[in-house]
């Protein structure tokens, strides 16, 4: 079921690979509406354009939304080139990805206040788009890297400064959630470990292990929440199944959620209700159903072969999916601006 699923997956990402470029295309310059947060110091002091103070990453209604969708354009020029407007993505892309907007956006992330709105979940975007274009390997890909290491630079202090004196993890179901935000930067992280520099991956391995080793029968039976766009509970499964042995992570899914084959928590297998699609909170519930299905997948896949737990996870992958992605393009634009984000995600994974 497991490789039919996946093949599953692949199939219905290649068939939506041009639209859902098209959405990125679009949303990336579409400078307004725009969700602008600043700390001002004095009078007059507020980005008067969003494209001024931020110049790569101004549209999708927010920064770490458009981070996303550029992600998204890259992720896609490399599973399924075949499939979307090549030229024109990287047209975009080399318009957007100089040198000089991509040091304005490093200045931009590593400014305390600016930057750290972006904590962690900003953060983790960023270096996943900051990965994926290295993983680009071509022409383009190469020049776009060089001009992204500044950024990638920025993001790896600001990690570094933060991860120690984190003392606590967020557990709630959006941006701040610290799981994610993890999980995110980590192939970033083990990358640049594998060139030399571990500090990042030893920091990321630290806290996770520091704030998640011990969890123990997790009430994922409370979720939803009404804004999620992410599960606490399946996050976090997803970044411990990156970083644990094969071995250890069934261990810990044990402990953490022990009802996984019985269908329990039923409130984790049973897509959220999106009541209101225009309400930008509740829309992130179309999120939820995405991210869910990802999270779903990435523990099936994780899971050891003849697993009971495998099948339940698979179903409710295909479940949740089913309930997300015929909202990726052509809904409101409260959805439309990142959603597709997570369907690529969840079928490029």
């Amino acid at each position: 079921m497991g490789m039919e699923m996946a093949n599953e997956w692949e199939r219905a990402l290649r068939a939506n690979a041009a639209g859902y470029a098209r959405v990125a295309l679009e949303n990336i310059g579409r400078e307004f509406p725009a969700d602008v947060h600043h700390t001002m110091h004095a009078p007059d002091d507020f980005p008067h354009r969003p494209r001024t103070r931020t110049p790569v990453f101004f549209g999708s209604f927010d920064w770490h939304s458009c981070v996303e969708m550029h992600w998204l354009l890259v992720r896609l020029l490399r599973q399924a080139g075949a499939d979307v407007p090549q030229d024109e993505i990287r047209a975009a892309l080399d318009a957007q990805f100089t040198a000089e907007k991509l040091a304005a956006e490093a200045e931009f992330i590593a400014r305390a206040d600016d930057g750290r709105r972006q904590r962690p979940y900003g953060w983790g975007w960023a270096l996943a788009l900051v990965h994926e274009t290295a993983q680009l390997d071509d022409a383009d890909g190469r020049r776009w890297a060089v001009h992204m290491a500044p950024l990638g630079e920025a993001l790896t202090a600001n990690f570094l400064g933060w991860l120690p004196k984190a003392t606590y993890p967020v557990r709630y179901g959006v941006h701040a959630n610290s799981a994610f935000g993890l999980a995110r930067a980590l192939p970033y992280a083990a990358e640049r470990a594998r060139s030399g520099d571990a500090a990042l991956l030893e920091a990321l391995t630290a806290a996770a292990h520091r704030w998640y080793d011990g969890d123990r029968d997790y009430p994922g039976g409370w979720e939803p929440s009404g804004t999620d766009f992410l599960s606490p509970a399946l996050v976090e499964a997803e970044l411990m199944a990156q970083l644990l042995p094969a071995d250890g992570f069934v261990r810990w899914l044990d402990a953490f959620l022990p009802g996984i084959a019985a269908g329990e928590p039923a409130a984790l297998f049973t897509p959220a209700i999106v009541s209101d699609a225009s309400d930008g909170q509740i829309a992130h519930l179309h999120g939820l159903n995405a991210s869910r299905a990802w999270c779903w997948r990435r523990i099936a896949e994780t899971l050891p072969e003849g697993d009971a737990r495998i099948e339940r996870a698979l179903a409710a992958a295909r479940a949740h999916a089913e309930a997300a992605l015929p909202h990726v393009a052509g809904d409101d634009y409260m959805v439309e601006h990142w959603l597709a984000a997570y369907a690529v995600l969840l079928l490029s994974a």
